[in-house]
């Protein structure tokens, strides 16, 4: 029997997890991917907001701010990047400005860092800027991370401490129980006392497991983007925002912090809730939108385009809450923008109005905050690369030419608590194939050593889920 049942383990579940994974319970998380941050985690424009941005007397205005207080420190803790790099939101016209006047004057309500920026001096300090500029607010506070890097360091902090992870494993029904709830899934069933519902855009379809009176749904969004090259020179060096609309915060521009630059997303409504494939309509909107903020795009230097699906929820805010007629099943659902930015103060929430007040939470005297990285070789200086090598070769055979990834990195993430075992997985911990050549040199090689690491056929190996085969053997090899 567990305490708690975590259904989704991206950037919410992680934190849920690695929070609960302080206290004396017995927590399981379960996720239909073969990987942890692999759908809306994995696709997003990887901003922690300032909270600027969100109505009023919402949980996603209360929220936001504190998570965007929270990440600095607690990325620090988990050794991945964190970097405030600031944002400008941008008015193009005199209908712009008196929007961009409302949200100067939310920020100063919210007491969230603002001034206005004119445009002399967003020239100065965005060279590229679009020449129908004219005024900007700069918000300070924002900055970037690689949502996916988060949610994995922190599931690995969880399952140090205890947490059970079942990836690849889909919910495929929910019974109440004297005791609480029996969690059926593709490979047997967990009884838990509590069920946390993360499930993202499916977070609808795993409550109506249990209600007859669902009170919201869920409605995929769709985010279109471009991936640039590492240039020469930066083409933007902050985040640059376009006034918002009822789609959202708009088609951006901004840096990544591995050097890339993100253009997007498009924002419109889809049915498929597993459809995130791209379309040249979309990213023809993006490339247009792009030239209201930023000209000398250089798209010949367009490496990568992706889609991914934001939960859109029919209330308009983010849903955390008991079900009124599942006692115990609690519902963290809506997670669109500004979630990923909201994630630590969504778990810290949770934790403290509900669960709270409804379980024991003894502090484990023995639980860790952090494990040390995975060994990055550039950054460390010529002296520690040099003693590294020396002490095992194997960090010295560069596999990666594009991301300079060597062979050590890789099977270090490999051998993790919550280890790679797909070529993208690979690609989230350790960067082979999230270069310019997109894993065309370095692919058959990850391959190689996956099979090698866990003992499998080359031909065993996938892309990400259990159908996605790179090679396929032909009959009788």
């Amino acid at each position: 029997m567990q305490d708690v049942v975590i259904i989704g383990a991206g950037i919410i579940g992680s934190f849920l997890a690695h929070d609960l994974s302080k206290y004396d319970l017995k927590v399981c998380v379960i996720d239909k991917e073969n990987d942890v941050a692999n759908e809306t985690t994995m696709a997003n424009s990887a901003i922690v907001h300032s909270g600027h941005d969100p109505k009023d007397d919402t949980l996603k205005a209360k929220l936001n701010l504190r998570g965007n207080e929270m990440y600095e420190d607690i990325c620090k803790k988990l050794h991945v990047d964190f970097k405030r790099i600031g944002a400008y939101v941008v008015a193009t016209n005199d209908e712009e400005l008196e929007e961009l006047s409302r949200l100067y004057e939310q920020s100063k309500r919210r007491n969230v860092p603002v001034r206005y920026v004119e445009r002399e001096e967003l020239v100065k300090n965005e060279p590229n800027i679009s020449d129908i500029a004219i005024r900007a607010i700069d918000l300070p506070s924002t900055g970037i991370i690689y949502p996916w890097e988060v949610a994995i360091a922190l599931m690995e902090v969880a399952v140090a401490n205890g947490v059970d992870l079942h990836l690849g494993e889909e919910v495929t029904a929910i019974e109440k129980s004297e005791n609480g709830y029996k969690v059926i899934t593709s490979k047997g069933v967990i009884e838990t006392k509590y069920v946390l519902n993360a499930a993202g855009v499916f977070a609808d379809d795993i409550y109506r497991m249990v209600s007859d009176n669902v009170e919201f749904d869920i409605t995929p969004r769709k985010g279109e983007y471009f991936v640039l090259d590492k240039l020469n020179q930066p083409l933007v060096n902050h985040i640059l925002y376009p006034i918002p609309s009822q789609k959202g915060k708009g088609v951006l521009v901004l840096p990544t912090t591995h050097g890339n630059t993100l253009l997007g997303p498009s924002s419109d409504f889809v049915d498929d809730k597993k459809g995130i494939n791209n379309t040249s309509d979309y990213l023809g909107y993006v490339r247009r939108e792009v030239g209201k903020l930023v000209k000398n795009v250089p798209m010949d230097k367009v490496i990568r385009n992706f889609a991914g699906l934001r939960p859109t929820s029919s209330t308009h805010d983010f849903i955390i809450e008991e079900a009124k007629d599942a006692p115990n099943f609690i519902n963290v659902a809506g997670i669109e923008s500004p979630g990923l930015a909201s994630a630590p103060a969504i778990s810290e929430y949770v934790i403290e109005t509900i669960l709270k007040n409804k379980l024991a939470l003894v502090k484990k005297s023995d639980a860790i905050d952090s494990l040390p990285p995975i060994t990055d070789m550039k950054k460390l200086t010529e002296e520690e690369r040099n003693a590294k090598i020396k002490e095992d070769p194997r960090y010295g055979h560069i596999i990666c030419r594009c991301e300079q990834i060597s062979e050590g990195e890789i099977v270090e993430a490999i051998h993790r608590n919550v280890g790679a075992t797909s070529v993208k997985s690979i690609k989230k911990r350790v960067r082979p194939g999230m270069g310019r050549c997109q894993g065309g040199f370095c692919e058959p090689l990850v391959v190689e050593i996956l099979a090698r690491e866990l003992a499998k056929q080359k031909n065993d190996i996938v892309y990400d889920d259990v159908e996605s085969n790179v090679l396929v053997a032909k009959k009788g090899a």
